[in-house]
């Protein structure tokens, strides 16, 4: 009890900053006999450990004798030498306990928590390789650290690796069957590796765990079932994410709109048809197929399809637009004028058909008009390089070559920028 006091009591009128010497320690002994240990530690610290042990059990000639002698001079110096002997001998029984008892961390603090923390830390911001080379140190430690491969996994999933992200996901995955997000983070992987069909069934088991999943993972096991070729499960799994019965003719639209943007034009017609046969005044599956014929150049097929969607859905702005396009093909450009006028009067927040306007005033002759038009899709879209690559055609038809060299020089640049983009 005594050694607990003589450790943990902070003294209440012997202040450290007090503790100039031995001598002082010893000189104000009789107010305060137990100071703290790091008090000690400061004014001891020139000597060592022997010598305090020698000094403490009488011995002779060490560095801290003469002030012991000195003290034991004084008036006081019985009761000074008691103390210094008193506390002489704890502290050497302190510093042997200090020497020889474990060290005791919490596991908040522990150096492989914090080393954890660190790859965590690093990954937000963006420093992967700061935080591989973190883990490539703890992968050097024997035995390895438990979750090695799942920070690993995770890391090089961030980092966009995904090949190296699967390797060492199925590494977690087998330290540990129940680790859902490990499961989930690999079937991400592999798509994004580009093995849509090895992912399925990791991305089944999410679906399985969550019933209600978000419409993301719906979409991307969708996406993978059709890159698989499977199609009646990537109906099912687009109607799941779309609220909608899977053999109903919205699935089908569904499926065969996204089976055209995967370039799967083929079974998007199909589809598209299909969806037709179940519900013949389906909305936007009409311009669903003249979009598919329109990309085929089949003209005269995409041009009916837009006007049988037109008559379905007399207030479709993108479905004027797309016939106007098909008109503009076939050099219609008096029809394809009004019908752009209305999709612009119907929605005005879309670039696409100002700048065909522009594109077909051009082709009229009509090029203050195209100007115009054209002008109000660089306000809205600045970034787009087919607005100014026109503008700078018609700078140039009405002979302002300065305005014309600027706007071809910056449509060169935005197509320079996107093709270099990945």
């Amino acid at each position: 009890m005594m050694l607990y006091s003589f450790v943990n009591t902070k003294p209440r009128t012997f202040l450290a900053f007090e503790l100039v010497s031995l001598y002082s320690l010893l000189t104000n002994a009789l107010v305060n006999p137990f100071p703290s240990l790091p008090s000690l530690f400061v004014i001891l610290s020139p000597y060592s450990l022997q010598s305090l042990r020698d000094t403490g059990s009488g011995g002779q000639g060490g560095p801290i004798s003469a002030q012991y002698s000195a003290c034991g001079e004084s008036r006081r110096g019985r009761v000074l030498s008691k103390c210094l002997s008193f506390v002489l001998s704890l502290l050497s029984t302190s510093l042997t306990l200090a020497q020889s008892a474990p060290t005791v961390s919490s596991p908040s603090s522990s150096p492989l928590a914090a080393n954890f923390d660190s790859v965590h830390r690093l990954t937000e911001q963006g420093k992967f390789e700061e935080a591989l080379a973190i883990l490539g140190d703890l992968s050097k430690s024997t035995p390895p650290p438990e979750n090695l491969a799942r920070e690993y996994g995770i890391a090089y999933y961030r980092k966009g690796d995904y090949p190296n992200a699967v390797s060492w996901l199925k590494r977690a995955t087998e330290e540990n069957a129940d680790d859902r997000e490990v499961i989930q983070l690999t079937g991400l992987s592999l798509y994004l590796a580009g093995k849509p069909r090895d992912a399925i069934p990791y991305l089944e088991k999410v679906q399985s765990w969550y019933p209600s999943a978000n419409v993301d993972a719906a979409y991307i096991l969708g996406v993978a079932y059709i890159q698989s070729k499977q199609y009646a499960n990537a109906r099912a799994a687009f109607a799941k994410m779309f609220q909608v019965p899977s053999e109903s003719a919205a699935a089908y639209l569904f499926t065969a709109r996204l089976l055209l943007r995967f370039d799967f034009a083929p079974v998007a017609e199909e589809y598209g048809k299909k969806a037709l046969e179940l519900d013949a005044k389906l909305p936007l599956a009409h311009q669903m197929l003249g979009e598919l014929y329109l990309y085929q150049s089949k003209i005269p097929e995409a041009t009916a399809q837009f006007e049988q969607e037109l008559m379905i859905n007399p207030g479709n702005p993108a479905a004027y637009y797309k016939l106007a396009d098909a008109y503009s093909r076939t050099q219609k450009f008096d029809e394809a004028e009004r019908l752009l006028q209305r999709s612009i009067w119907l929605d005005a927040t879309s670039t696409g058909p100002y700048i065909l306007l522009g594109k077909v005033l051009l082709k009229k002759g009509e090029t203050q008009l195209a100007i115009r038009a054209l002008q109000r899709a660089v306000s809205m879209d600045p970034n787009n390089n087919i607005p100014h690559h026109l503008l700078g055609q018609a700078y140039r038809d009405l002979g302002r070559g300065e305005d014309a060299e600027r706007e071809l020089k910056i449509a060169e640049q935005l197509r320079s920028r996107e093709s270099s983009q990945p």
